[in-house]
């Protein structure tokens, strides 16, 4: 288990799906590195933090909206340690990327030793076992040989075929239910058994929410974070978890 000490209040979001189509999103997330910036000892971002990231090499000629977050993500790691988790959307950022910001990659999943104690990390859509269509795509896009031949191609083809597959994607999720969609209840109570660690945090379901669990006669938690989403709905939603020695916190963006 890959282990990460972090002294200190730590901040968490993730699920921001930053794109072209989200610049008051965009807004809000600068708004939040800033005070990330003043007020975390630490932040990390576990995962979708863009809506599609189709290979690091678009940071070479980034355009407007991504220049913007980049900028911004750059000034937060001058200041604080910066952690970049990979999501279902973004599951191609690597290296190139984090060392143009000054970040480092978060591990899949990463055991935080935190002021209030370890804390178990990840994105959260390897839980969501029911769906076997998506856990078989899942399989497919972390294959390093299906990545090699995604990213040899042109910039314009992986647009294309990025577009495309979120269409698919968009058109299978509207026949599924809401509860394959989400996390198996046996494969969180798997991965607390198998670890030991007592709070989990992930994303991706965009069901924020506090979760107390008995997993062996042992009290755990499950902490969901928020999505967040400024321009397509109203009132804006979004938010973050900052851990402290008290332990978790959820706070939600101002309306």
């Amino acid at each position: 288990m890959n282990k990460i000490s972090l002294p200190g209040p730590i901040w968490l979001a993730s699920d921001l799906h930053l794109g072209p189509a989200t610049p008051a999103t965009l807004e809000a997330f600068t708004a939040f590195l800033q005070a990330a910036r003043e007020e975390a000892a630490a932040l990390l971002l576990p995962g979708d933090i863009f809506d599609a990231w189709i290979g690091d090499d678009v940071i070479r000629a980034a355009p407007p909206w991504l220049a913007t977050a980049l900028t911004a993500l750059r000034e937060t790691a001058a200041r604080i340690p910066v952690w970049l988790g990979r999501g279902n959307r973004d599951f191609l950022i690597g290296e190139e990327l984090a060392r143009a910001l000054g970040a480092h990659l978060l591990p899949e999943p990463a055991l935080l030793e935190t002021d209030f104690g370890p804390i178990l990390l990840t994105h959260g859509d390897e839980f969501c076992t029911d769906d076997a269509a998506y856990q078989q795509f899942r399989q497919m896009v972390r294959n390093p040989r299906w990545q090699a031949e995604f990213l040899g191609k042109t910039i314009p083809e992986r647009l294309a075929m990025a577009q495309q597959a979120r269409g698919e994607s968009q058109a299978a999720n509207q026949a599924k239910s809401m509860e394959i969609m989400d996390v198996n209840p046996g494969a969180i109570e798997k991965v607390l058994r198998d670890t030991g660690v007592r709070v989990l945090v992930h994303g991706h379901t965009h069901r924020p929410a506090r979760h107390v669990l008995d997993v062996d006669g042992r009290k755990c938690e499950r902490w969901v974070l928020p999505d967040w989403d400024c321009d397509h709905v109203n009132p804006p939603r979004g938010g973050w978890l900052v851990i402290t020695s008290d332990g978790p916190e959820f706070y939600d963006l101002e309306p």
